[in-house]
């Protein structure tokens, strides 16, 4: 079967396996931040944006997706948000590993786009589905914090 993805504002018609997640199309589409780990859902390295929604491509069928737009991390030079998420990581350290920056990041720009002000409480349940085993996670809710602080600054300026 066929489904059409609109991946990073790119439009691909791909044919799929019945059973082929989401993560399995998306890596053969070539993106390669959208990580293999548990594949059940549960640690948030394969998380993409659906729509603008978090999800676990790991246990979504590809078929789902059909006709939806998505967003890895490979498009985060096209977002506002993201792009600030990127500096505000690096800048607080955030990064250890690596493996699970990209899921950590899109679940971010989730947050940050539906709530621009999170408190650091807000921010921790956010990111409560993406597991981390290096960071011990202060310095990815110091990078989300420094991000949202960051872009409500940049928003300001552009309101004067």
């Amino acid at each position: 079967m066929k489904v059409r993805l609109l991946v990073n504002d790119k439009e691909s018609l791909i044919e799929i396996d019945p059973g082929e997640t989401l993560l399995e199309t998306l890596r053969r589409l070539g993106f390669k931040s959208v990580k293999k780990s548990c594949e059940t859902g549960n640690c948030g390295a394969c998380t993409v944006l659906l729509d603008g929604r978090p999800v676990a491509s790991c246990i979504m069928l590809a078929a789902q997706a059909d006709g939806c737009s998505i967003a890895t991390s490979e498009g985060l030079t096209k977002d506002r948000i993201l792009l600030a998420l990127q500096e505000a990581f690096i800048e607080a350290g955030a990064p250890q590993c690596g493996y699970c920056t990209p899921g950590m990041l899109m679940t971010a720009a989730s947050l940050l786009n539906s709530n621009p002000s999170p408190t650091r409480e807000e921010i921790r349940e956010a990111i409560s589905g993406n597991i981390c085993r290096c960071s011990g996670y202060v310095k990815v809710v110091d990078a989300i914090a420094s991000a949202a602080q960051q872009l409500r600054l940049k928003e300001a300026s552009a309101k004067q």
